[in-house]
């Protein structure tokens, strides 16, 4: 069957800009120490888990098999945050400098995924599943606290639990709750893609920009211009631009790169950097 190309964005071609935006913002995050790579980079870098995100929300809604697509997110989320589980708690693999990688967004894509399904089951009126789904992802954090409060004990199995095959959105090390609730409003407004985009793009500069520059705004030293040059990362609302332009055509896939691309390019990196950091 011949397929006619449209105008826009494929989901492939989203996912390649994302990934070289991605790479831009890594070589930043690693070589920051060196002093020779611009902010620039982590600021274009800006956009990249939001197409990411967006990519994901199409992804999930149009794959084939939704349980295969959610278990390829969840092998590789959970394997990448029990490696962070070992450099932040037991010290292994960690740069003579202190430094050590907290990448991990497939973590956030675990719990969305779950999200996600739990709302399409509350829409179809099963009930059970659809609360259990939604609500589970959100009290785990809480449930954890309190058992490890009750059981000191139990945090040596439930922590590294919680960064890998338990995810824990009170452990996400990349993203955070504002990047999930972001992720639920891109889903449930889907249908609509100005408005999908609009309403993610308010809830995006409400939580990256003004709630965090009225966090600041009684600290000593605060001036509205540093929203520019040092919390920036609300500069992530420009994606959303790029969203617009999606043709709603998956194009050429690439499956495969784009699932590997992220764990080799974040360990290929930190080991790079750890051997420029030795040779200085």
């Amino acid at each position: 069957m011949l397929t006619v190309k449209r105008a826009g964005l494929s989901g492939t071609a989203l996912k390649l800009i994302a990934l070289l935006l991605m790479l831009m913002d890594h070589i930043q995050y690693f070589f920051q120490f060196t002093g020779a790579i611009p902010p620039w980079f982590s600021m274009l870098g800006r956009l990249s888990a939001p197409l990411f995100l967006f990519c994901t929300v199409e992804g999930f809604v149009h794959t084939h098999d939704r349980k295969r697509y959610f278990l390829r997110i969840y092998g590789i989320a959970a394997v990448m945050g029990f490696l962070v589980y070992l450099m932040a708690y037991r010290g292994i693999g960690v740069r003579p400098d202190g430094f050590y990688p907290l990448n991990g967004i497939f973590m956030d894509f675990v719990l969305l995924c779950i999200l996600w399904q739990g709302i399409d089951w509350l829409r179809a009126r099963r009930w059970g599943r659809g609360l259990a789904a939604v609500l589970l992802p959100v009290i785990w954090p809480f449930l954890v606290a309190g058992f490890v409060g009750m059981v000191p004990a139990a945090a040596a199995v439930l922590v590294p639990l919680s960064f890998s095959v338990l995810p824990n959105w009170a452990f996400l090390t990349d993203g955070g709750w504002n990047y999930l609730l972001g992720g639920v409003l891109l889903y449930l407004f889907r249908e609509n893609r100005r408005v999908q985009v609009v309403v993610w793009m308010l809830w995006t500069f409400a939580t990256d920009f003004l709630f965090v520059a009225l966090s600041l705004a009684a600290t000593s030293g605060f001036h509205w211009s540093l929203m520019f040059t040092d919390y920036y990362e609300w500069y992530g609302i420009l994606a959303g631009l790029l969203m617009l332009r999606y043709n709603g055509q998956r194009g050429a896939g690439l499956k495969r790169l784009f699932y590997l691309f992220y764990p080799a390019h974040v360990y290929l990196l930190y080991a790079l950097s750890w051997l420029v950091l030795t040779v200085r």
